[in-house]
């Protein structure tokens, strides 16, 4: 079983127009309210490639409610934590550029915590849990950690899907995958690269520091693998894009689907590719039919 952690989910409410004008009224011919959340983003990929997962995080109010029917709606097996609070609205407007107000998140008390960790409490030996999103100002700063530790001692693997130090401090835990972008890597380690073999050596510290697998994804240009052994190239397939949002997530749930299924990182690389970019010429997560058309068009060389 793959268990996804959406600590801070929302309801997203997407607002397409041509453009926008700020201090004017503006008339939205098109908008949507989507169940929004990294995690959330993640169970609905695996779902499409049929890997059994369960999805846990804290949901409330009647924005929760709303929320809850997007899931029951996407067939999400999901074990959410139902809080006194409001689930968050965040804010997508697509008016030639993407803007997006993202609010902070409920207040969840300890008792809703601990009613949490009886959720994930389930997990067992050879279950991966996937870490990723921001958290609720008022969860402790370490309830990653703690949630780390009490997967390890379940005999678990984890992913996670952070940036700054708190990825750095999952590292010595032996994350299965750790997914920063070249933007974020750099700033990782306070430096810009001169080059690929530089982006590249900057990976492989991540790997010496602790990670099993680094996916180091760079927008157009495709992505590189960096496992103990090689490292791996592919540039991304040709396609129209159509939304950034979820693109980041659905390569890490192609990628840990792919690899709980076959243990082989290459193959795993190539659903990764696959699916982030199928999201990303999609209005929405990509589905399995846009999945598979792209897979042949994945090439993966070896660079070192």
């Amino acid at each position: 079983m793959i268990y996804t952690i959406t600590a801070n989910p929302a309801i997203d409410y997407v607002l397409q127009m041509d453009k926008m004008d700020l201090g004017a009224v503006n008339r939205v011919p098109d908008a949507q309210l989507l169940a929004g959340g990294k995690g959330i983003n993640v169970s609905q990929i695996l779902n499409q490639l049929k890997v059994p997962n369960t999805a846990l995080g804290f949901v409330g109010g009647e924005i929760g409610k709303i929320l809850e029917k997007q899931l029951t709606a996407k067939h999400i097996n999901d074990h959410f934590t139902r809080i006194a609070d409001q689930t968050r609205i965040n804010v997508k407007i697509k008016a030639g550029e993407e803007t997006e107000l993202n609010a902070a998140g409920p207040k969840i008390t300890a008792a809703e915590t601990a009613s949490f960790f009886q959720e994930l409490a389930a997990v067992t030996k050879g279950d991966v849990v996937i870490i990723s999103g921001s958290l609720p100002a008022s969860l402790a700063k370490d309830f990653y950690d703690e949630i780390i530790r009490r997967v390890q001692a379940a005999g678990a693997d984890f992913a996670i899907d952070t940036t700054g130090q708190q990825l750095l401090d999952s590292l010595p835990l032996h994350p299965l995958v750790v997914k920063p972008n070249h933007h974020e890597l750099a700033d990782l380690f306070h430096t810009t690269f001169k080059d690929e073999a530089d982006l590249i050596a900057h990976g492989q510290k991540l790997l010496a520091l602790g990670a099993q697998h680094v996916l180091v994804s760079m927008a157009g240009a495709g992505a590189i693998l960096i496992t103990p052994d090689h490292v791996y190239r592919s540039l991304a397939p040709k396609g129209k894009v159509k939304n950034s949002v979820g693109a980041g997530d659905s390569m890490l749930a192609g990628f840990v689907g792919a690899f709980t299924h076959q243990q082989d990182p290459v193959e795993a690389f190539q659903y990764g590719l696959a699916c982030g970019s199928a999201t990303a010429f999609s209005e929405d997560i990509a589905e399995r039919a846009a999945i598979d058309a792209l897979l042949p068009d994945i090439q993966i060389s070896t660079i070192q």
